[in-house]
């Protein structure tokens, strides 16, 4: 495996950039934008456009600046005061990232997605598209999520996911978390004064126990959704880096290899529709599966998922749907699309294939997932 040094250096051959800005670096406080923070990050998208480097932003900060217009009493109104907030700041979000590009003789343009847009593999495939397009007219993307249509539950949750699926659908080759701390520590370093800083974070190590919930009153992850994210795109073989937004140049001096912020090592890169599942869909429900399921899922490439191998079923979906493929204790092995749905592979769970179609009374598929629609995620390896 490479040397973290040598990876850094590597970055600096990164050609599309995504960067995904936080709340607390967008805005100073209700209502009020951080311009200066705009100002300083579209100087850094300039100067990487300059060098040939495509950059998309990912940014978060409606809902926020617009709540600082609604009553005490709307905004205690849970979602419904969420996306009327978000209505209101996302314009004026967007006028001002609008107003920092064009000072440095750049176009920008606005993208609102949902879990929806990317969960279709038609309109996930458009929208790849259309964001290619821009990037090769030398137009800044600026995305967020459509909060003001997005329901509660099935969201992205703090943009942190929202970023790790779109860098995963361009294939970018280096993603930027900017948020109001050096990168990841050991624990919330605003509250405990003992908490350690984490340079490097490695394919297999355990940096569950690190997240400290959600960043403040304006975030909605704080540092656990970012390592969510982070597992998903360095599982997808993009290197990712969460590094303070408030240090100057922090964007070009992570781009030029500088030993800044928390690096996340990649893993190998995966193939275009596993990138799709693996970070894009929602799971509908489980499968748990045996020890020699698990074997086979781990260690052979191209397995397949029998219906011998499942000992339990969990959720309720319908054939076509992504679900999960986890260990006896738990643990997340895989994803997959189902060829049954629930109902029919409670029916078959635990038999060979070659009594499904007495069983379900039709003939069917010999496995429950196929290895053309299954990936192994980070747990399995």
């Amino acid at each position: 495996m490479a040397t973290v040094s040598s990876l850094r250096k590597q970055l600096r051959e990164a050609k599309l950039v995504v960067v995904k800005v936080g709340t607390r670096l967008v805005t100073r406080g209700p209502g009020e934008l951080n311009t200066d923070f705009l100002a300083g990050l579209a100087g850094q998208i300039k100067r990487l456009q300059q060098e040939g480097v495509q950059v998309l932003v990912i940014t978060s900060g409606a809902v926020h600046l617009g709540s600082g217009h609604l009553s005490a009493r709307s905004q205690q109104g849970g979602l419904g005061a969420r996306q009327a907030a978000a209505a209101i700041g996302q314009p004026t979000l967007m006028r001002h990232y609008v107003e920092a590009l064009t000072d440095q003789d750049m176009a920008g343009a606005q993208i609102l997605l949902t879990t929806a847009d990317m969960q279709d593999r038609t309109r996930y495939l458009r929208i790849r598209n259309t964001l290619q397009v821009l990037l090769g007219e030398g137009v800044v993307p600026i995305i967020n999520e459509n909060d003001t249509v997005s329901v509660e539950g099935v969201t992205f949750g703090e943009n942190d996911r929202l970023a790790a699926v779109v860098a995963a659908a361009l294939r970018a080759e280096l993603l930027i978390f900017l948020s109001d701390q050096a990168g990841l520590f050991t624990a919330d370093p605003h509250r405990d004064p003992a908490a350690e800083f984490v340079p490097v974070v490695r394919p297999g190590d355990e940096i569950e126990r690190y997240a400290a919930g959600a960043g403040g009153a304006e975030s909605l992850g704080g540092m656990e959704k970012k390592l969510e994210a982070a597992q998903m795109v360095v599982d997808c073989g993009i290197p990712l880096v969460i590094a303070d937004g408030r240090e100057e140049n922090i964007v070009l001096r992570i781009h030029d290899g500088e030993e800044v912020g928390t690096m996340f090592v990649p893993r190998e890169a995966r193939p275009s529709r596993k990138l799709w599942l693996a970070t894009a869909l929602e799971p509908a429900g489980s499968l748990v599966v045996d020890e020699g399921a698990c074997r086979a899922l781990r260690h052979r490439d191209g397995s397949s998922l029998l219906p011998v191998g499942i000992v339990e079923v969990h959720g309720s979906f319908q054939a076509g749907d992504l679900v999960r493929v986890v260990d006896q204790e738990g643990g997340e092995i895989a994803r997959g699309l189902v060829n049954y749905s629930s109902e029919e592979v409670c029916a078959i769970e635990g038999r060979h294939s070659r009594d499904v179609p007495e069983i379900l009374g039709h003939v069917g598929d010999e496995e429950v997932i196929h290895r053309d629609n299954l990936v192994v995620t980070a747990s399995g390896k």
